[in-house]
């Protein structure tokens, strides 16, 4: 099993520093290394695996084996999914919704967890179990950047991770705000673009992605 002992600073430092988590749906295991590779091109280091599939944990192994990205474990529903995902080596979990049973387990072993929340009292119960990074989960459906605006006000000491919706488009708004850490995003890394090994195109939105985020950090929004 992987030692996480560090492992809760080393991903939110990528996080707050890429501020773009690629969210991935994967088919076959076997497409985990060219990915990894198109992601890195890229500019990012970081990615989360949804188990959604039947070939999500392998793909976790594979990329967690390679060690120069960190892999998340997304979609995680139950204490144990967050097991088997940790112990093939996720180095984070997210949810798309709040788990006492999954929050306890990864913070009794030490992996950071972002748990789903769309409400004031489902953030109040993510507060109560010692999560101050979560997951609004789905962004677009539940208001967008105004909800996250609104939200931030009462709880100022939570950093939201919004995913749902997210494009290239949207993304410098979203990033703008201080209340933002990073943002979740599926369209960098679509899933039939992974199906057809589109390489290339993976790269290039993430590299698009990433000059989005360094725009923002510049302080000019630039798109490119």
């Amino acid at each position: 099993m992987t030692n996480h002992s560090t492992s809760d600073s080393v991903v939110l430092q990528a996080l707050a520093t890429e501020r773009l988590l690629p969210v991935v749906v994967i088919n076959d295991a076997a497409a985990a290394a060219p990915l990894r590779d198109a992601v890195v091109a890229g500019g990012l280091s970081t990615l989360e695996i949804t188990l959604r599939t039947p070939s999500a944990i392998a793909a976790i192994r594979r990329l967690s084996e390679a060690g120069d990205i960190s892999v998340g474990a997304g979609t995680v529903l139950t204490r144990e999914q967050a097991k088997i995902a940790i112990g093939e080596g996720a180095r984070f979990v997210v949810s798309p919704g709040l788990s006492p049973d999954v929050v306890a387990h990864c913070h009794d072993v030490g992996v950071p967890v972002f748990p789903g929340v769309a409400t004031p009292t489902e953030i109040l119960s993510a507060l109560s179990l010692g999560c101050t990074v979560v997951k609004f989960f789905p962004a677009d459906v539940n208001g967008g950047l105004p909800a996250i605006k609104a939200l931030a006000n009462p709880f100022p000491d939570v950093r939201f991770v919004p995913t749902g919706g997210v494009s290239a488009d949207n993304l410098a708004a979203y990033l703008a705000h201080p209340a933002v850490l990073a943002v979740g995003g599926s369209w960098v890394v679509a899933q039939p673009l992974i199906a057809s090994h589109d390489w290339a195109t993976i790269t290039s939105r993430v590299a698009e992605a990433v000059r989005i985020v360094e725009g923002v950090a510049a302080g000019d929004g630039a798109h490119a």
